[in-house]
């Protein structure tokens, strides 16, 4: 087989720089080791950036997110017993966020692609790839019971933390950075009425979120101990500790509901640098890792790609490769940039093991700020819908 883009995994990296190769005229090939069907159940949240919003919407796969996305012109800061809002809408000149989840925006690229022909391989086994460093890479994988060797100009490792691509690279060529947090957060999916903006509440218990997935399904998460189990909570016990988190002097609360979900999520920043190595080129969770807070996750892996896809474009347009050597800086620094921010939201949100009363005290006193201060309002929201 011969292609001029190889794209390992089927995430939202490697469906949406098919997509945008596809409109550029460059040929792809995506293998995936897991089932359309599982791809497109994976339940995982989306806060969309205005950036990702617009991207999706200028090539055409944003019609069921205009329709179906949910914008959040705001969020809420809950301390002290009460909702403090800062409009992100209003401070950022009318951009936003748009609560839109990841398996939705799978759904539309898959579709797309298919729509156009594209050659997407699901299900394939034994992904492996080679001659990394050469001018023809190449991926080896088996699908429908055939082995195939398939030669290319580039690879795209899209295939996430646990994939093939990154731990392909020399050891010696790449510098890992990691930061494991002392929590993880449970989260539950439950069939209610949603709050209209987002709420990330500060207590003395520990973090908890507010979230939306459609106006009738809420996301909700809280702080719990990394080793905790699904099994230790009932959804009595849960809805106990939402309420011991959430409610307050003001008697704002949330809906209970019927939980669909339950599961339990590390929290963890990680990064590679570079992000290329040879021909081959690292995007999304294959490069770094954002804990949630910061709702940064996809929106980097739509960026890598944006980029790499503008590499991709000069060079089969000019010879010229400078686009694609500076790929891994200019990624980085946005990468960076979320990063800072995640763990800085991360910082004043979460009670840490060794926090004493001195550090709760600097948390209410930063949280306070934010939600008064014009300025620090103002670099929060310009952060939150996407710092370019």
């Amino acid at each position: 087989m011969r292609t001029q883009v190889a794209i390992v995994g089927a995430g939202p990296a490697g469906l949406m720089l098919s997509h945008l190769l596809h409109l550029q005229g460059i040929e792809s090939v995506v293998l995936e080791t897991r089932s359309r069907a599982a791809i497109e159940a994976t339940l995982r949240a989306g806060v969309l950036e205005q950036g990702t919003v617009d991207l999706l919407t200028e090539t055409g796969v944003g019609e069921r997110l205009a329709r179906e996305g949910y914008p959040h012109h705001g969020l809420y800061f809950r301390f002290d017993g009460n909702n403090h809002f800062i409009n992100i809408f209003e401070l950022m000149g009318g951009k936003t966020v748009t609560v839109y989840p990841q398996h939705e925006v799978i759904k539309d690229l898959v579709k797309a692609r298919l729509e156009a022909d594209g050659d997407i391989r699901f299900e394939t086994e034994n992904v492996r790839v080679s001659d990394l460093d050469s001018n023809m890479p190449k991926v080896h994988f088996r699908h429908a019971g055939q082995d195939y060797e398939l030669d290319c100009d580039f690879i795209a490792g899209c295939d996430g933390s646990h994939g093939v691509c990154r731990p392909a690279i020399p050891a010696n060529a790449l510098k890992v950075l990691e930061k494991v947090y002392p929590f993880s957060w449970f989260g539950i999916l439950a069939e209610a009425p949603t709050v209209e903006k987002l709420i990330y509440s500060y207590h003395e218990k520990g973090f908890a979120l507010v979230s939306s997935r459609t106006p009738q399904i809420q996301r909700m998460y809280f702080q719990v101990d990394p080793n905790d189990n699904v099994n230790n909570w009932s959804d009595e016990r849960v809805w106990s500790e939402f309420h011991a988190r959430l409610d307050g002097e003001d008697g704002w609360t949330f809906h209970e509901g019927r939980i669909i979900k339950k599961d339990i999520i590390g929290m963890r920043s990680y990064v590679v640098e570079p992000m290329q190595y040879g021909r081959m080129f690292l995007a999304g969770d294959a490069a770094h890792i954002v804990p949630p807070t910061g709702a940064k996750g996809m929106n980097l892996a739509v960026a890598d790609v944006a980029h790499l896809s503008e590499g991709l474009n000069h060079f089969y347009k000019t010879g010229r490769g400078e686009l694609l050597d500076a790929y891994s800086a200019k990624c980085l620094r946005r990468v960076w940039r979320a990063e800072h921010f995640s763990w800085w939201m991360t910082s004043m949100l979460h009670r840490f093991p060794e926090d004493d009363k001195f550090q709760q005290r600097l948390q209410l006193s930063q949280l306070r700020y934010v939600t008064s201060s014009k300025a620090a309002a103002y670099s929060l929201a310009e952060n939150y819908v996407g710092f370019e």
